[in-house]
Protein backbone atom coordinates (compact mmCIF):
# COMPACT_ATOMS: atom_id res chain seq x y z
CA UNK A 1 0.00 0.00 0.00
CA UNK A 2 1.02 3.23 -0.66
CA UNK A 3 1.01 6.94 -0.06
CA UNK A 4 0.58 9.15 -3.44
CA UNK A 5 2.22 12.60 -3.16
CA UNK A 6 1.33 15.07 -5.33
CA UNK A 7 3.73 17.99 -5.24
CA UNK A 8 2.32 21.11 -5.87
CA UNK A 9 4.61 24.50 -6.08
CA UNK A 10 8.09 23.39 -4.78
CA UNK A 11 7.00 20.73 -3.24
CA UNK A 12 7.41 17.64 -5.43
CA UNK A 13 10.92 16.89 -4.74
CA UNK A 14 11.87 13.51 -5.72
CA UNK A 15 15.09 13.53 -3.75
CA UNK A 16 13.44 13.05 -0.22
CA UNK A 17 12.94 8.80 -1.53
CA UNK A 18 14.86 6.54 -0.85
CA UNK A 19 15.26 3.27 -3.56
CA UNK A 20 13.72 5.65 -5.74
CA UNK A 21 12.71 4.72 -9.60
CA UNK A 22 10.32 6.07 -12.08
CA UNK A 23 6.73 4.84 -13.65
CA UNK A 24 5.25 5.68 -16.82
CA UNK A 25 1.59 5.35 -16.56
CA UNK A 26 -1.15 5.67 -19.32
CA UNK A 27 -4.60 6.56 -18.54
CA UNK A 28 -8.06 6.23 -20.22
CA UNK A 29 -8.22 10.25 -19.74
CA UNK A 30 -4.75 10.62 -21.37
CA UNK A 31 -1.22 11.81 -19.92
CA UNK A 32 -0.61 12.56 -15.97
CA UNK A 33 1.23 15.52 -15.76
CA UNK A 34 4.70 14.01 -15.00
CA UNK A 35 6.38 10.26 -14.97
CA UNK A 36 5.58 8.67 -11.24
CA UNK A 37 8.17 8.65 -8.85
CA UNK A 38 8.14 5.92 -6.63
CA UNK A 39 10.67 4.82 -3.51
CA UNK A 40 10.36 4.62 0.25
CA UNK A 41 9.93 7.82 2.74
CA UNK A 42 10.51 6.26 6.87
CA UNK A 43 10.01 2.32 5.24
CA UNK A 44 6.87 3.14 3.67
CA UNK A 45 5.85 3.09 0.10
CA UNK A 46 5.80 6.65 -1.37
CA UNK A 47 4.56 7.55 -5.18
CA UNK A 48 4.95 11.36 -5.79
CA UNK A 49 3.61 12.87 -8.76
CA UNK A 50 4.72 16.60 -10.42
CA UNK A 51 0.89 18.18 -10.78
CA UNK A 52 2.39 21.03 -12.69
CA UNK A 53 4.91 18.95 -14.35
CA UNK A 54 8.81 18.38 -13.29
CA UNK A 55 9.33 22.16 -15.15
CA UNK A 56 6.36 23.47 -13.95
CA UNK A 57 5.07 24.09 -17.49
CA UNK A 58 1.35 23.08 -16.70
CA UNK A 59 -0.97 26.00 -16.19
CA UNK A 60 -3.54 25.05 -13.50
CA UNK A 61 -6.47 24.89 -15.76
CA UNK A 62 -4.72 22.66 -18.46
CA UNK A 63 -3.32 19.95 -15.91
CA UNK A 64 -5.06 16.92 -16.11
CA UNK A 65 -6.78 15.92 -12.91
CA UNK A 66 -8.35 13.18 -13.88
CA UNK A 67 -5.43 11.20 -15.26
CA UNK A 68 -3.35 12.21 -12.19
CA UNK A 69 -5.29 10.76 -9.72
CA UNK A 70 -6.34 7.40 -11.66
CA UNK A 71 -2.10 6.79 -12.03
CA UNK A 72 -1.94 7.32 -8.79
CA UNK A 73 -4.53 4.96 -7.71
CA UNK A 74 -3.04 2.41 -10.51
CA UNK A 75 0.27 2.84 -9.16
CA UNK A 76 -1.85 1.43 -5.68
CA UNK A 77 -2.23 4.59 -3.98
CA UNK A 78 -5.62 4.82 -2.05
CA UNK A 79 -4.23 7.95 0.33
CA UNK A 80 -3.34 10.50 -1.49
CA UNK A 81 -1.51 14.00 0.32
CA UNK A 82 -1.99 16.98 -1.96
CA UNK A 83 0.28 19.68 -1.62
CA UNK A 84 -0.34 23.54 -2.54
CA UNK A 85 0.54 27.28 -2.17
CA UNK A 86 -1.79 29.12 -1.21
CA UNK A 87 -3.27 32.56 -0.44
CA UNK A 88 -4.12 33.31 2.93
CA UNK A 89 -7.49 35.12 3.54
CA UNK A 90 -7.06 35.08 7.59
CA UNK A 91 -4.97 37.82 9.20
CA UNK A 92 -3.98 34.53 11.51
CA UNK A 93 -2.85 32.64 9.02
CA UNK A 94 1.34 34.02 8.53
CA UNK A 95 2.87 33.40 4.91
CA UNK A 96 4.94 30.44 6.41
CA UNK A 97 2.38 29.01 8.20
CA UNK A 98 0.87 25.59 6.96
CA UNK A 99 -2.94 24.96 6.55
CA UNK A 100 -4.96 21.51 6.86
CA UNK A 101 -7.89 22.24 5.20
CA UNK A 102 -11.53 20.38 5.35
CA UNK A 103 -13.78 21.99 3.44
CA UNK A 104 -13.65 23.49 -0.38
CA UNK A 105 -15.14 25.88 -2.49
CA UNK A 106 -14.85 24.97 -6.05
CA UNK A 107 -15.12 28.43 -7.96
CA UNK A 108 -13.21 27.29 -11.27
CA UNK A 109 -15.15 26.98 -14.23
CA UNK A 110 -13.74 24.90 -16.95
CA UNK A 111 -12.59 21.43 -15.75
CA UNK A 112 -13.27 17.97 -15.91
CA UNK A 113 -14.96 17.62 -12.84
CA UNK A 114 -15.88 13.41 -12.37
CA UNK A 115 -14.65 10.11 -13.74
CA UNK A 116 -17.78 9.54 -14.73
CA UNK A 117 -19.30 11.76 -17.80
CA UNK A 118 -20.05 9.45 -20.51
CA UNK A 119 -23.09 7.01 -20.90
CA UNK A 120 -23.53 7.34 -16.66
CA UNK A 121 -24.27 9.25 -13.57
CA UNK A 122 -22.53 9.62 -10.53
CA UNK A 123 -23.61 11.32 -7.18
CA UNK A 124 -20.76 11.28 -4.94
CA UNK A 125 -21.75 12.55 -1.32
CA UNK A 126 -19.32 15.56 -0.70
CA UNK A 127 -20.52 16.62 2.88
CA UNK A 128 -16.86 16.15 4.45
CA UNK A 129 -13.82 15.93 1.57
CA UNK A 130 -10.86 15.68 3.17
CA UNK A 131 -9.82 12.49 5.08
CA UNK A 132 -10.23 13.22 8.88
CA UNK A 133 -7.31 10.19 9.75
CA UNK A 134 -4.97 11.49 7.03
CA UNK A 135 -5.74 15.65 8.95
CA UNK A 136 -5.37 14.02 12.28
CA UNK A 137 -1.79 12.78 11.22
CA UNK A 138 -0.99 16.11 9.89
CA UNK A 139 -1.73 17.68 12.68
CA UNK A 140 0.19 15.20 15.10
CA UNK A 141 3.43 15.76 13.06
CA UNK A 142 3.25 19.34 12.67
CA UNK A 143 3.04 19.70 17.05
CA UNK A 144 5.88 17.61 17.54
CA UNK A 145 8.29 19.33 14.80
CA UNK A 146 6.63 22.89 16.77
CA UNK A 147 5.23 23.72 13.00
CA UNK A 148 2.52 26.63 13.12
CA UNK A 149 -0.16 25.25 11.35
CA UNK A 150 -4.22 25.63 11.04
CA UNK A 151 -6.58 23.47 10.60
CA UNK A 152 -10.57 22.89 10.00
CA UNK A 153 -9.98 25.50 7.41
CA UNK A 154 -11.87 25.90 3.96
CA UNK A 155 -10.18 26.53 0.66
CA UNK A 156 -11.82 28.01 -1.94
CA UNK A 157 -9.97 26.65 -5.82
CA UNK A 158 -10.08 29.83 -8.48
CA UNK A 159 -9.36 29.03 -12.38
CA UNK A 160 -6.36 30.76 -12.18
CA UNK A 161 -3.75 31.50 -14.00
CA UNK A 162 -4.49 34.64 -12.77
CA UNK A 163 -4.24 36.06 -9.02
CA UNK A 164 -7.93 37.72 -8.03
CA UNK A 165 -9.11 41.12 -7.76
CA UNK A 166 -9.43 42.60 -4.39
CA UNK A 167 -13.27 42.63 -4.80
CA UNK A 168 -12.91 38.46 -5.20
CA UNK A 169 -10.56 38.57 -2.34
CA UNK A 170 -13.23 40.28 0.08
CA UNK A 171 -16.11 38.33 -1.55
CA UNK A 172 -14.22 34.94 -1.21
CA UNK A 173 -13.29 36.11 3.06
CA UNK A 174 -17.53 37.40 3.24
CA UNK A 175 -18.26 33.09 2.07
CA UNK A 176 -16.12 31.98 4.65
CA UNK A 177 -12.82 31.05 2.67
CA UNK A 178 -9.71 31.09 5.00
CA UNK A 179 -7.14 30.16 2.15
CA UNK A 180 -7.27 30.31 -1.86
CA UNK A 181 -5.32 28.25 -4.71
CA UNK A 182 -5.77 27.32 -8.24
CA UNK A 183 -5.35 23.37 -8.12
CA UNK A 184 -7.34 21.89 -4.97
CA UNK A 185 -10.37 21.55 -7.14
CA UNK A 186 -11.20 19.29 -8.95
CA UNK A 187 -8.30 16.75 -7.30
CA UNK A 188 -9.79 16.58 -3.87
CA UNK A 189 -13.30 15.71 -5.59
CA UNK A 190 -11.92 13.42 -7.90
CA UNK A 191 -10.48 11.33 -4.79
CA UNK A 192 -13.57 11.16 -3.11
CA UNK A 193 -15.38 9.66 -6.21
CA UNK A 194 -12.81 6.56 -6.00
CA UNK A 195 -13.01 6.35 -2.19
CA UNK A 196 -9.30 7.86 -1.95
CA UNK A 197 -8.55 9.49 1.65
CA UNK A 198 -7.06 12.69 0.41
CA UNK A 199 -5.47 15.35 2.30
CA UNK A 200 -3.80 18.68 1.39
CA UNK A 201 -0.37 20.40 3.22
CA UNK A 202 -0.89 23.54 2.22
CA UNK A 203 1.78 26.68 2.61
CA UNK A 204 0.41 30.05 2.99
CA UNK A 205 2.71 32.23 1.00
CA UNK A 206 0.90 35.60 1.23
CA UNK A 207 -2.63 37.71 2.05
CA UNK A 208 -4.08 37.40 -1.77
CA UNK A 209 -4.52 41.05 -2.31
CA UNK A 210 -7.91 41.51 0.11
CA UNK A 211 -5.20 42.64 3.40
CA UNK A 212 -4.51 46.82 1.76
CA UNK A 213 -1.85 47.24 4.21
CA UNK A 214 0.29 44.39 2.64
CA UNK A 215 1.62 44.78 -0.80
CA UNK A 216 -0.53 42.17 -3.25
CA UNK A 217 0.34 38.81 -4.09
CA UNK A 218 3.14 38.81 -6.81
CA UNK A 219 4.86 35.39 -8.63
CA UNK A 220 8.33 36.76 -6.96
CA UNK A 221 6.51 36.98 -2.99
CA UNK A 222 5.54 33.10 -3.68
CA UNK A 223 8.70 32.17 -4.99
CA UNK A 224 10.10 33.37 -1.95
CA UNK A 225 8.32 32.00 0.54
CA UNK A 226 8.10 28.43 -1.07
CA UNK A 227 11.69 28.37 -1.34
CA UNK A 228 12.43 29.31 2.59
CA UNK A 229 9.85 27.16 3.74
CA UNK A 230 9.64 23.77 1.63
CA UNK A 231 12.32 21.82 3.65
CA UNK A 232 9.41 22.46 6.45
CA UNK A 233 6.69 21.16 4.40
CA UNK A 234 8.88 17.89 3.42
CA UNK A 235 9.86 17.77 7.11
CA UNK A 236 5.91 16.89 8.03
CA UNK A 237 5.69 14.83 5.41
CA UNK A 238 8.47 12.42 6.55
CA UNK A 239 6.93 12.43 10.02
CA UNK A 240 3.38 11.58 8.71
CA UNK A 241 5.24 8.94 6.71
CA UNK A 242 6.90 7.70 10.33
CA UNK A 243 3.60 7.56 11.74
CA UNK A 244 1.19 6.28 9.13
CA UNK A 245 -0.58 2.86 9.66
CA UNK A 246 -2.53 0.89 6.44
CA UNK A 247 -5.35 -0.24 8.46
CA UNK A 248 -7.84 2.48 9.92
CA UNK A 249 -11.32 2.80 10.00
CA UNK A 250 -12.07 5.85 8.09
CA UNK A 251 -15.13 6.84 6.06
CA UNK A 252 -13.44 7.79 2.52
CA UNK A 253 -12.65 4.17 1.92
CA UNK A 254 -16.52 3.87 1.06
CA UNK A 255 -17.17 7.43 0.08
CA UNK A 256 -18.62 6.49 -3.17
CA UNK A 257 -20.85 3.59 -2.32
CA UNK A 258 -24.10 3.78 -3.79
CA UNK A 259 -23.74 6.47 -5.74
CA UNK A 260 -23.65 4.95 -9.10
CA UNK A 261 -27.51 6.12 -10.45
CA UNK A 262 -27.45 4.45 -14.04
CA UNK A 263 -28.28 0.77 -14.33
CA UNK A 264 -24.93 -1.29 -14.51
CA UNK A 265 -26.55 -3.18 -17.48
CA UNK A 266 -26.92 0.53 -19.51
CA UNK A 267 -23.11 1.18 -19.51
CA UNK A 268 -20.97 -0.10 -22.32
CA UNK A 269 -18.55 -3.23 -21.60
CA UNK A 270 -15.19 -0.68 -22.90
CA UNK A 271 -16.16 1.81 -20.52
CA UNK A 272 -16.54 -0.61 -17.83
CA UNK A 273 -13.33 -2.25 -19.14
CA UNK A 274 -11.35 1.04 -18.87
CA UNK A 275 -12.48 2.61 -15.67
CA UNK A 276 -12.18 -0.83 -13.82
CA UNK A 277 -9.38 0.40 -11.76
CA UNK A 278 -11.21 3.06 -10.32
CA UNK A 279 -13.41 0.84 -8.52
CA UNK A 280 -10.52 -2.04 -7.23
Amino acid sequence: MKIGIIGGSGLDDPNILKEASEVSTKTPFGRPSSLIKVGKIQNVDIAILSRHGIDHSIAPSNVNYRANIWALKNAGCIHIIGTTAVGSLRAEIEPGHLVFPSQFIDFTKHRESTFFDENEVVHTPMSDPYCGYLNSLLQDSAKKLDIPFHSNKTIVTIEGSRFSTRAESNMFRSWGADIINMSSCPEVPLSREQNIHYASVAMATDYDCWKEEEEPVTVEAVIKIMHKNVETAQEVLKELASEFKNKQSCECSCAAKNAVVTNPESIPARLRDELSILFG
